[in-house]
């Protein structure tokens, strides 16, 4: 008899167990999201929706910081002109932070929750080789603003950039220091060893010194996070170089510029693209002084656009716009336009979303746009076509106060 009650018993708590994994597989099965219908038309109600992704905290933000000015610049600007055919554009910013998990987070964001039509950014080409391919997964069209490395239009066919690559603008710099100084011989070059972007650069810098017939007498290498550069700096100062050369980021860049100067070196120094920010200023102060840096923009470029960028800009930060600020400018100019035209042919807001991705991203290939970098193109797989680069030299007026000169051709 009393196993006879056991058995029951069991039979029982087998019978409350199936109950309840019934029921808690039928409440997982009403929160799992439903896939979007792929003919499911596009809400444009608050506006064509792009989405920006740039570094706003961590060591990257002192660059990222100026390409979000540029793309408030643009907001305004193109917003003022009716946007798209009088649907305004909605520009999402999500902040990428400074690593590829920041950048790869954001994407996704951007991509399955907010539905954008296309994405700028992100802020550094190591963050790019991560989050990219997420985008060309999904075929997202992806514009580049400040990734500058090799490699990144190959990524795929949705990936573009309009920051000309490193190994078309650095050369210029060291054509310069040349101009300014015929006697240097020497060049110490030193490079951020744990980024994408700064690896690539100095590979660049170290083939411009070979082919203008300079001797390369040491590469000095350091991380992004470092702040002592003691070391690197006495081991180059001890082999008498009349040249400098710096691929880094601004804060650690900065900072490697202010002790070389300390330790007393008189010489040239170039900085590379990740240098190209006032936001160093306040790094190194008085001792950015005469640094070089390669430019692919100018705010005096003569064009109507450029010079209603300059002026929108200069009312709002109260100086001129730099390199950042106008690349993200351009590359939100770059979707404006392509919507636009694409909008002329096809009503996009009649379009499903996929179908709206994958004919942007072809119109943005085909056109051509006069922007504050000058008019650009973009070969098949993404490339920016270019014509004008310049070369900046720094020139400090007190404090952490000072301006980029830039110098004649």
């Amino acid at each position: 008899m009393f196993r006879l009650v056991i058995s029951v018993y069991r039979r029982f708590q087998y019978f409350c167990l199936a109950v309840l994994m019934v029921v808690a597989i039928a409440a997982c099965g009403q929160n799992t999201a439903q896939p979007i219908a792929s003919d499911a038309l596009p809400d444009f109600k608050q506006g064509v929706p792009i989405g920006i992704a740039f570094s706003q905290t961590s060591n990257m933000a002192l660059l990222g910081q100026e390409s979000v000015n540029g793309a408030k610049i643009a907001d305004t600007y193109f917003n003022g002109k009716g946007g798209v055919d009088g649907m305004l554009v909605k520009l999402i910013f999500q902040d990428v932070g400074g690593d590829e998990v920041g950048a790869i987070n954001a994407f996704q964001t951007l991509i399955n929750k907010e539905k954008v039509v296309g994405i700028v950014g992100p802020s550094s080409s190591q963050q790019a080789f991560s989050a990219d391919p997420i985008a060309e997964r999904a075929k997202v069209p992806t514009i580049g603003a400040s990734n500058t490395a090799k490699g990144i239009p190959q990524i795929g066919e949705y990936i573009a950039r309009v920051s000309a690559p490193i190994s078309v603008v650095a050369p210029t710099a060291v054509k310069a220091a040349i101009k300014i100084d015929p006697q240097i011989r020497r060049v110490a070059v030193f490079y951020a060893q744990n980024d994408a972007f700064t690896t690539s650069e100095t590979e660049i810098f170290q083939a411009a010194v070979k082919a203008n017939g300079l001797e390369l007498v040491t590469v000095q290498k350091f991380q992004t996070s470092d702040t002592d550069f003691q070391a690197q700096a006495s081991n180059a100062l001890n082999l008498n170089p009349n040249l400098m050369i710096i691929s880094g980021l601004a804060a650690d860049g900065g900072n490697l510029v202010r002790q070389i100067r300390e330790l007393g070196y008189k010489g040239l120094i170039i900085g590379g693209n990740g240098l190209n920010t006032s936001n160093i200023f306040a790094v190194c102060k008085a001792l950015c002084d005469r640094l070089l840096i390669a430019q692919a923009y100018s705010p005096g470029f003569p064009s109507d656009i450029n010079q209603t960028f300059r002026t929108l800009y200069q009312n709002q930060y109260k100086k001129d716009p730099p390199q950042f600020s106008a690349q993200a400018f351009t590359a939100i100019q770059v979707f404006v336009e392509a919507l636009q035209e694409l909008n002329r042919t096809h009503k996009i807001a009649q379009m499903p979303l996929p179908e709206l991705r994958r004919l942007l991203n072809q119109q943005i290939l085909a056109g051509k746009y006069n922007t504050p970098l000058g008019e650009i193109g973009f070969t098949p797989e993404g490339e920016i076509v270019q014509k004008s680069f310049y070369v900046a030299q720094i020139k400090m007026e007190s404090g952490d106060r000072g301006k980029f000169v830039f110098l004649a051709e």
